[in-house]
This record gives structure tokens, sequence and C-alpha cells, in this order.
């Protein structure tokens, strides 16, 4: 999970590994959150998924910035 303040808000990038069998590779799904002075404002669901959980955090932090770029 990476976070960071962004205009007044928290936003959070999560990486939640998916790996349904041990023989297939890992792959990251991504999703967003958005706080504000603790508590929660929006969160999102399955962004996609990635090779790398790096990725799938930035997607989710990218998704955070948009929102509050078109709702803050």
């Amino acid at each position: 999970m990476d976070s960071e303040r962004y205009n007044g808000y928290s936003v959070w990038g999560h990486a939640i590994l998916q790996q349904e069998d041990i023989l297939q590779r890992e792959r990251y799904a991504a999703s967003g959150t958005i706080t504000q002075t603790g508590k929660l404002v929006e969160t999102s669901g399955v962004l996609g998924y990635f090779d790398t959980d790096e990725q799938a955090q930035q997607a989710g932090l990218d998704w955070a910035r948009a929102w509050v770029d078109g709702h803050g």
C-alpha cells in the first residue's frame, strides 16, 4: 500500500495479490482509496490487474488523484 497527501486529501493505492493456483504467475489487482481528516471519502473497485505490486499501487494512486481533481 502506498499513500500520499494530495490537495487536502490522503490518497492510497492498493495492490491485492491475485493468485488462484500456485502454478499461475502472480498478478496484482489495483484499487484506490481517498480519506480526509481520517474519514473515508471514496473507494474504487478493482481498477485492473498488473504484473507488479508497484504498478497496481500506482494505478490506485492515479485513480485517487483523478477523483480528487474531479471532485475537489
